[in-house]
Parts: C-alpha cells; structure tokens; sequence
C-alpha cells in the first residue's frame, strides 16, 4: 500500500476508534455560585468537576449561562445538550436522562434573627410566606404542598433581602449557595438572618443531558464512569479544596 494511502487509512481508524471526540457538547447552567457562576474560576464547582469528568471522557465542551427558566427549556428543546447543575425532578425526566449524583446539597430555611419561627415538619409552616426562586426543585414534599404559602422571586437575593425586610417571614436555599451570597450581602442584611436548625433536604446534584441528544445514555454512563475514577484517584478531592470546599 503506498505511503499516503496508509496514513489515510490510520487517520480513519483513529477517528473511528474515538467517536465522543466528534461531539462537542453545549453545556448550561443557570448563575449559582458557589457552584456555577461565569465570573468564578472555571465556572464554579460544579462546572469546574462537569467539565474535568466529560473532558476525561473524551467530550469537548462550551458553556453558556443563561437563567434558569430557558436553561431547563433549551435542555428540553435541545439547544442544549447537558445540564450541568440539576435536582432530580421525575418531571424533568420528560426533558433528559439524570447522571448519578456527583455532589450534595443541603437546603435550609433562614429566618430573621429576632423571629422565634421553628419548624418539625411543613404543616407547621401553612401559614407563612416563604420566598422561594421561580422554577427551583427544593424537595419533593415541600414542591407539592400546595398549601404553603410560596412567594416567587427571581434570585436568592432578591429573597433574603425581602426577608430583612420582613416581606416575607422565610426563604430557604442550599446552605454553601446561602452562604456565599450573604457574604457579600450588607451587614444590615447578613446581620439579621439566621438558618433554622433542621433542614429541608439533602439532595443529590446531577447533569441533566438532553434526550434530544442520541447519544444522551453514552454521555451519562461515561460522565458516571470518570466521576468514580475522579474520586479513586483524587482529583474529585482536589477540586473540591480548590474551590474551598
């Protein structure tokens, strides 16, 4: 076989040998600092852990940040391949498939610090106004009583700065995400809040990747697979202390 017609036929094999490396992922997320945030470096945590773990798999990527709202819609629609920072939700099983949780997160109810509101279960709270963003999951029992008082907003900051104000008498919010925006919060604001003692939920972190894709079980069951290693060999841990956690 002459010489050019050998390295074409290498180059062919190569490229059929490595097909995740043709697809070049959309990746979304809403701003969520400390996990996803455009300003943050690499994104943010969880943008920082998607990426490494999908590069790892062969996947090249880009990311765009819009609001929430049009984020799990171009998810839907396919504009977007891969959610990065998703609740599972059985509806959003109707929009694409769920990863196997790769972080966890602890949502919490926070209160004016001179308010003596506590709770131990949600019946308790039927009577209060709760600020909540428009399209979050918080938790399953909480999304579906509709009994709760719930006040949409358009961000967490806009939420507890409302609650300082008493607006409203609650808002809740993963507890790291709560954190980060009271930090830069005034100290009037940050000063007079508090979190109430049990939380609302824990829950598990996924990428939501878009049945619109054909390869959307491929892209889930390798992310899967390079998050384990990630974690077996460390790095999952490094990322982790990198962005301070």
């Amino acid at each position: 076989m002459p010489r050019f017609s050998r390295a074409v036929a290498l180059i062919a094999v190569l490229l059929l040998a490595q097909p995740a490396l043709a697809q070049r992922l959309r990746l979304v997320a809403d701003a969520w600092p400390p996990f996803t945030d455009s300003t943050l470096v690499n994104g943010g945590l969880a943008t920082d852990i998607v990426t490494t773990a999908l590069g790892r798999a062969g996947y090249a990527s880009d990311f765009e940040q819009v609001p929430w709202a049009r984020a799990l819609m171009g998810v839907g629609d396919g504009r977007y391949d891969v959610l990065i920072n998703a609740w599972y939700d059985d509806a959003r099983t109707q929009l694409g498939q769920f990863s196997e949780e790769y972080l966890l997160n602890r949502v919490r109810f926070i209160k004016r610090r001179d308010d003596p509101i506590d709770y131990t279960n949600l019946a308790q709270l039927h009577d209060e106004s709760i600020a909540v963003v428009r399209g979050y999951a918080y938790s399953a029992p909480f999304d579906q009583d509709t009994q709760l008082n719930k006040i949409p907003v358009h961000n967490f900051a806009m939420a507890v700065r409302m609650l300082a104000a008493q607006r409203v008498r609650l808002t809740l919010e993963d507890e790291y995400v709560a954190r980060y925006y009271l930090a830069r919060e005034s100290p009037r604001v940050r000063n007079s809040v508090e979190f109430l003692d049990k939380p609302l939920s824990e829950n598990s972190l996924h990428i939501l990747v878009s049945l619109k894709n054909p390869e959307h079980a491929q892209i889930v069951a390798s992310f899967d697979r390079e998050i384990e290693k990630m974690k077996a060999d460390g790095s999952y841990a490094r990322l982790m202390k990198a962005h301070g956690m």
